[in-house]
């Protein structure tokens, strides 16, 4: 009864994505958004026995509003029309994904103008939560649950929730799911009710932080790197000034990203001035 009436809330109401404001530009959906979970120092009177924890895909996050399957910035994404058949007007949030390491190449499979049919049948939509549902977290685990079962498309699947009894058990899945390639783990309060923004009852749990910074200069690379880039100077946030030389594939640093561009890296701390530690490049931050 109540999983009927997740499921039924909703069907007339689409997620209001803000599509398109006065401008004509698009505009983010209204979602919610993890904050970091360190290890060192959790949240006040933390219990992880009060999460659902699964793991954190390296894909590209998806939302599909009621009528079309956007990217996170409100942009279409041109999926092969199958893709979305027998959808519902019920929005979802979830991540297109291939499998651990693959981002790269799903990247370039659903930002294509043109979808490649043949491609597209190798990514999985993998189902994180209900956008607007009533309910708690656990009660829109249930509705998920029903939702793909009603659909019964394969290429639709929930992502995997599991409980953990300690910070140990948590710590030990973790280090688990790193080890096979994976990315993390995330954790969302089991009596959470949606709420759209940054709040602690969703919490992202990674062996490294990352973050974003602008590409300011290439540097040049010396030894096995002579003629390409040994490493680019980047613009963080707070202003400062930082090399990342780690992480760059031949190919990038053949053509590395252009000046100006976005880029995501990984770094492990701070130093005592202030700069991140053991910076290492990620990947280009997509604007979609």
């Amino acid at each position: 009864m109540l999983v009927g009436l997740l499921l039924g809330a909703l069907l007339a109401h689409p997620l209001r994505a803000n599509d398109v404001n006065a401008g004509n530009k698009v505009r983010p959906p209204e979602l919610l958004h993890a904050e970091t979970y360190h290890a060192a120092s959790p949240p006040a009177a933390f219990n992880v026995a009060q999460y659902w924890v699964s793991e954190k895909l390296d894909g590209v996050r998806a939302i599909w509003d009621g009528r079309q399957l956007r990217f996170r910035s409100g942009l279409p994404i041109q999926a092969p029309g199958w893709f979305t058949q027998g959808f519902t007007s019920q929005p979802m949030d979830g991540e297109l994904w291939l499998s651990r390491g693959q981002f790269d190449r799903l990247s370039g499979i659903v930002r294509q103008a043109q979808p490649d049919d043949a491609a597209w049948r190798e990514v999985k939509y993998m189902l994180f939560d209900l956008p607007g549902a009533p309910g708690t977290f656990t009660e829109r685990i249930a509705a998920m649950q029903a939702l793909t079962a009603t659909l019964g498309q394969a290429h639709l699947q929930v992502l995997k929730q599991e409980r953990m009894d300690s910070t140990k058990a948590l710590q030990t899945r973790l280090d688990e799911v790193v080890q096979q390639g994976g990315e993390g783990l995330m954790l969302h309060r089991a009596d959470a009710l949606y709420r759209v923004g940054r709040t602690g009852d969703l919490l992202k749990y990674k062996p490294w932080e990352d973050a974003e910074a602008v590409v300011v200069e290439h540097l040049p690379g010396k030894g096995k790197y002579a003629g390409q880039i040994g490493a680019l100077r980047v613009r963080l946030a707070d202003g400062h000034l930082l090399r990342i030389g780690s992480g760059l594939t031949d190919v990038q640093r053949r053509n590395p990203p252009p000046l100006g561009a976005l880029v995501t890296y990984r770094y492990r701390g701070m130093t005592s001035h202030g700069l991140p530690r053991f910076a290492t490049f990620l990947r280009v931050r997509e604007l979609q």
